[in-house]
């Protein structure tokens, strides 16, 4: 019965894994993954490769090639449980619609400073992490929901610039799996980050989609208080344009009287 149910699954499942695996970047991954295997076992070309072997046979593998393509298929199998013995590229960085900042070294203090009504919620992140990659559509559509004038979204690069990682104590490192990280930041101070870290500096276990962030960072309810921010803004905008206004008025009547009076004369 399991076996018909894993069948029944997996055959469901089939159209959207043949989208998955038809991207450019699994189709090249998975011909760079058997090319040397094939060169190394295809007669007329693997005859003029080096090898390490005794018996000077260069269309075998030798020790140290079987070594190494151990290793990397125990990394890949321990970097992505639902990997097989495929070695895969990883997705190219995410180039679509947002509404995102970017910062530097330089910018991020003075932008988070700069108006302590402005609500920011800043990603953490390095080029080089396969999580962070799967997490950018994620994070760039719920820009596009969300982002107004009081609610901002923004990104800084901590494997480009390592003194921001140091100063908002984020760590880079592999192990600490500490990347992505979400910071919520008010008036320039931190109000909540996830994954949350403990004493050892190790990041707690937290899933990265859309629910768990609108739920944990309450993006429904911050969104609304922006609304009402952006309408008391415009409310305090319209006020000040009228008393201008009213203000030129009289100026203008007085004018207008004076030039009067000087044609009575």
């Amino acid at each position: 019965m399991g076996l018909i149910t894993g069948v029944c699954a997996f055959l469901y499942h089939l159209p959207q894994i043949y989208k998955w695996l038809l991207k450019p970047y699994y189709i090249t991954s998975f011909f760079m993954t058997i090319a040397f295997l094939v060169v190394r076992k295809t007669p007329g070309l693997c005859e003029h490769l080096a090898t390490q072997r005794e018996d000077g046979n260069s269309c075998d593998f030798d020790w140290r090639e079987v070594e190494i393509l151990m290793f990397l298929s125990a990394i890949v199998m321990m970097k992505n449980r639902r990997a097989t013995f495929v070695m895969t590229c990883k997705p190219p960085l995410y180039v679509g619609p947002e509404y995102i900042k970017y910062f530097s070294d330089k910018t991020i203090d003075e932008e988070l400073q700069k108006d302590s009504r402005v609500t920011w919620i800043v990603e953490f992140y390095a080029n080089w992490s396969s999580d962070c990659q799967s997490f950018a559509p994620v994070y760039a559509d719920l820009s596009l929901k969300y982002n107004c004038a009081g609610l901002r979204f923004g990104k800084v690069d901590v494997g480009r610039y390592g003194e921001v990682s140091q100063r908002y104590k984020v760590s880079t490192s592999p192990l600490s799996k500490q990347l992505p990280s979400l910071v919520l930041f008010q008036g320039g101070q931190e109000i909540m980050r996830r994954p949350a870290v403990d004493s050892k500096g190790r990041a707690i276990s937290w899933t990265f989609n859309e629910e768990n962030i609108i739920r944990e960072f309450d993006l429904n309810e911050r969104f609304q208080k922006s609304k009402k921010l952006n309408k008391s803004r415009a409310l305090k905008e319209e006020k000040q344009q009228n008393s201008h206004q009213e203000e030129a008025e009289p100026d203008a009547d007085t004018q207008e009287q004076s030039s009067e009076s000087k044609k009575d004369k």
